[in-house]
């Protein structure tokens, strides 16, 4: 039997193990969801329970945009963070599950997490 060719990524393998790893430990806990794509990051608060979004906050947000130098910076994931953080206090959250999904925690998606951590959100 010849072997099957690799269709996915390994993006895609560190992005499902994270995401099975994570879901064993979120019991009844919210998850925090952060994409990042070359221009822009973006962040989500989802109760997999439910399946619903309780919030969102990008660097393409009224409040965020202009702000920074750049949309793909340091300073704009931190202020994404902060937004995420503020939109959780509303809608009453308080603890999350950080799901990086394939993304290493380096760089933007770190700066993101340290901010939401700064303004009140426990992972």
């Amino acid at each position: 039997m010849a072997k099957a060719a690799k269709s996915e990524s390994l993006f895609e393998r560190r992005e499902r193990r994270v995401r099975y790893a994570l879901r064993k430990n979120a019991i009844g806990r919210v998850r925090l969801s952060v994409f990042r794509s070359g221009q822009h990051i973006y962040a989500q608060l989802i109760d997999d329970a439910k399946g619903v979004t309780l919030a969102a906050a990008s660097t393409l947000d009224k409040e965020l945009k202009g702000k920074a130098k750049s949309s793909a910076t340091l300073e704009a994931a931190k202020g994404v963070g902060t937004l995420i953080a503020e939109r959780a206090k509303a809608a009453k959250v308080k603890e999350v599950v950080f799901d990086r999904g394939g993304y290493l925690f380096h760089g933007r998606v770190k700066a993101l997490a340290d901010a939401a951590r700064e303004n009140g959100l426990s992972f």
